[in-house]
């Protein structure tokens, strides 16, 4: 019998000379100087960045890093070097994998495979993962015992939420099944080989630089962050070889147990490596040796229901029926109750059902939930109603999009087929919102009507109730409340992060407004939102506080000491990761970029949103660079400190769109300019900063009269 940590060394020796052999064709292929960088990214070659400290940029430098990663393979019978061992095999997988890059941004064009995460989809996933909508991560590899027990197992982990990277033969099996996989799904097709684990390694790394600040080479901090924070395990079905082994070793070291039925030269370890035989088991087994406790919401529908599926699309081509606000009056809207008039858990449907109309047609559907409690409040019922599109997107084979009556909702033949009718879209809504704000609705009654001439009737009366919540959020001005509040959901992976949230200033995630911190505080007095006062105002034009000083202080542990709220360049609030925005000084035009997490071109700074992005973060502050939410955009706080939205002199022109309306109100009622939004410049004009100049000189944008910025 083979000792585990011969295995381990025979593994690792084994992918180096696989790395060894691809790198040096490379180099014979294209010489030392070609330059090396894998797409979307700030963090290029990030496994040798993280645990070595080198940065990457031509295939001589990986040659170099190459032979650093021979060195780290020791051969000592130690715990510790069996896993340094473990992680330099993951690193000679990278050099592997990043050599299908060299003048090939897309390798896995047509296939199933994902191959390399970008940047923007690993802080995509900031907010889900410190909401716990995101519980873990595994990592399964191989073929399972059957194509149907691989569809099982995959479909248990999104059922639960975990989020699924597969390598090797089960992804054969989930296609042959015909598996919807998929970033959006939640279940990634990563790679066919066992090296294109190590995409699975940079993604966890690039998690602890964005979110945690861990810098380049600090081989304690990588470990200790990925234990303690990043809930991963790992299924290896068997057999697992020598090589899978050494993967698996850095794995461990990184704190991500294993899991397998392989029993042959294989040995139990605590804790760490697994023997669990019976495969149907390996779901529980792993939840339970991560400590992954799931709260899970019964929901009686007929379709699995999970945040899995929350990106999952559902086509014309697929769908049953279109409930389309755009088109037919439509509407979720919600609405408090006294007691007495709330029958918890009635679901009434008026109208025709799913099954009584003709399959692909358009359909009228207005959704009302009543809800009583005795500490529910009006200012809720917004906050509850923006959930609904998070809480129906989790049925599987169900599409929802928009809010209030501009809603649509796709029903899939699927989900149709297996039951799902209108009355379980009222179940949905009654579990998750008795689950969600149990301390506040103690009754929920759902009322869906499919009666267009009916609902005709209903959205007129919400619309007045929308509109009264329009105006008195309208008059919401940081002056006119008496406090503000922080938001420290992003602790669990930015620990020193502290969001300082008001009326005029969302969460930089975009995902928290001041009522919904309000509402938030409400329901949980000792949550993450917790009441800043602002009786002791500094500098109200930089937005300083002594209250928020020692509120950021205290929250983020002593890491900052003063932060402003309306300043780029002085204590600017700092940065988790999962911002949806990031700002810049564009120094040639005294203005400021701003590019969204989905743009992946470049700017007139000559970076990426994923450069930019590097340059803030993990609860840094970075005076010229800020992360914030797209709704602040338009905020007439909008670096107020500075001059306001008119600093703003580029942003991606989807973006543009997107908050062209507001902007353009803002810069009327601060500079009386009218369309101030056709005066920005985007990539489709130009992304040299020159050429920026000359745009704006052309179209008179105020900028150019401002004062330079005091650096």
């Amino acid at each position: 019998m083979i000792g585990l940590f011969d295995r381990v060394f025979r593994g690792s020796d084994e992918m180096y000379a696989r790395a060894d052999e691809v790198l040096n064709a490379a180099i014979a292929r294209h010489g030392t100087s070609k330059p090396i960088q894998l797409p979307d990214t700030a963090y290029n070659m990030a496994c040798s960045l993280a645990y070595a400290g080198r940065k990457i940029t031509n295939l001589g430098e990986l040659r170099e890093a190459l032979d650093h990663i021979k060195t780290m393979m020791t051969r000592e019978y130690r715990t510790t070097d069996v896993f340094s061992t473990g992680i330099a095999t993951a690193m000679a997988g990278e050099v592997i994998e990043a050599c299908l890059y060299i003048d090939n941004n897309t390798p896995y064009e047509g296939t199933p495979y994902h191959g390399h995460f970008s940047d923007a989809e690993v802080r995509e996933l900031g907010v889900p993962l410190v909401t716990n909508d995101i519980p873990g991560f595994v990592v399964i590899i191989n073929e399972a015992p059957s194509d149907e027990e691989a569809a099982e197992i995959i479909k248990g982990y999104q059922t639960r939420g975990i989020f699924v990277f597969l390598v090797g033969g089960i992804i054969d099996q989930a296609v042959r099944m015909g598996m919807n996989l998929g970033f959006a799904v939640r279940a990634v097709a990563v790679g066919p080989e066992i090296w294109a684990v190590s995409h699975v390694v940079s993604f966890c790394v690039r998690a602890a630089m964005i979110f945690g600040a861990i810098q380049p080479g600090d081989w304690d901090g990588f470990m200790d962050y990925t234990f303690w924070r990043l809930h991963a395990f790992v299924n290896p079905y068997a057999p697992v070889n020598d090589i899978t082994l050494a993967m698996g070793a850095g794995g461990i070291a990184m704190g991500f147990p294993a899991i397998t039925n392989d029993t042959r030269d294989m040995w139990r370890v605590p804790k760490t490596l697994i023997i669990q035989e019976n495969t149907k088991d390996f779901i529980e087994t792993s939840l339970e040796a991560r400590d992954i406790k799931l709260k899970i919401t019964k929901v009686d529908i007929p379709v699995a229901f999970s945040n899995a599926f929350e990106g999952e699309i559902v086509r014309r081509t697929d769908m049953h029926v279109d409930i389309d606000g755009s088109r037919v009056d439509c509407l979720e809207f919600v609405q408090t109750k006294q007691l007495t008039e709330v029958e918890d858990h009635q679901i009434e449907l008026e109208g025709p059902d799913l099954d009584e109309i003709e399959p692909g047609s358009r359909m009228s559907v207005t959704m009302v939930v009543q809800v009583a409690g005795k500490n529910m409040s009006p200012d809720f019922e917004s906050v509850i109603e923006r959930k609904f599109h998070n809480f129906i997107n989790c049925a599987e084979g169900i599409m929802h999009t928009g809010q209030r009556d501009m809603i649509r909702i796709r029903v899939s033949t699927d989900a149709y087929n297996a039951g799902f009718r209108l009355r379980h879209l009222g179940e949905i809504l009654y579990a998750k919102v008795k689950s969600e704000y149990e301390a506040v609705v103690d009754k929920c009654q759902v009322k869906i009507c499919s009666v267009p001439e009916k609902n005709k009737e209903i959205r007129e009366m919400a619309n007045v109730t929308f509109d009264k919540r329009d105006a008195r959020l309208a008059s919401l001005t940081d002056e006119s409340v008496d406090v503000f509040y922080t938001c420290i959901l992003c602790q669990s992976f930015s620990p020193s992060h502290v969001c300082i949230v008001t009326p005029e200033r969302l969460g930089l995630c975009g995902a928290v407004s001041w009522l919904d911190a309000k509402a938030t505080n409400e329901l949980d007095p000792s949550g993450p939102c917790q009441i800043v006062t602002k009786n002791n105002p500094v500098d109200e034009q930089l937005g300083s506080y002594v209250d928020v000083d020692e509120a950021v202080n205290k929250y983020s542990h002593g890491a900052l000491e003063h932060v402003t709220l309306y300043s780029l360049l002085q204590d600017p609030m700092t940065s988790c990761g999962c911002f949806e925005c990031i700002c810049g000084i564009e120094p040639f035009s005294n203005g400021v970029v701003i590019v969204n997490r989905e743009h992946v071109g470049m700017t007139p700074l000559g970076m990426s949103f994923s450069e930019m992005a590097s340059m803030t973060g993990g609860g840094v502050q970075t005076p010229g660079f800020m992360g914030h939410g797209k709704h602040f955009i338009a905020s007439k706080k909008y670096l107020k400190a500075e001059g306001g939205c008119a600093r703003i002199v580029w942003m991606p022109a989807a973006l543009k769109e997107q908050v062209r309306e507001r902007l353009n109100a803002t810069a009327k009622q601060l500079y009386d300019i009218d369309d101030f939004t056709d005066m920005i410049c985007d990539e489709t004009i130009t992304e040299d900063p020159e050429e920026l100049l000359n745009y704006l000189a052309e179209k008179g944008h105020p900028v150019l009269e401002m004062e330079p910025f005091d650096l």
